[in-house]
């Protein structure tokens, strides 16, 4: 049941092993969540994307959304989003040495959400 998506930019797509993050972040994300779906994630190269900061000059970024079913404390959202953050560090730290923005969110899915297999 959880559906992730991963933006990212454009320069992290040779750095970052994408299958070798999406298999540890599905392990953290239905750990940490309780769930016992599915995972789905989709990554999405940011080709106009420009990350600026106080300090002047460009970085990279990588933003995480990760959807689940409602009923999940707050306190459970934001331990999620820590645990997915430190994974990004651990994947990132070994790709690149340049400064990279990393969020995460992690939301409810909206009582509209379906899921099926064909």
């Amino acid at each position: 049941m959880p559906h992730i998506t991963v933006d990212h930019s454009p320069r992290l797509s040779d750095l970052l092993d994408l299958r070798a993050f999406a298999a540890e972040l599905h392990r953290t994300v239905l750990d940490g969540s309780g769930s016992a779906g599915t995972c789905k994630t989709l990554f999405r190269e940011a080709a106009a994307a420009h990350v600026g900061h106080r300090h002047g000059g460009e970085a990279a970024f990588v933003h995480v959304e990760v959807g689940l079913l409602p009923g999940r404390s707050e306190g459970l959202k934001a331990q999620l989003s820590e645990d997915v953050l430190a994974l990004l560090e651990k994947h990132l730290s070994m790709s690149t040495t340049d400064a990279v923005i990393c969020s995460v969110q992690v939301r409810d899915l909206a009582g509209s959400y379906r899921l099926r297999t064909f």
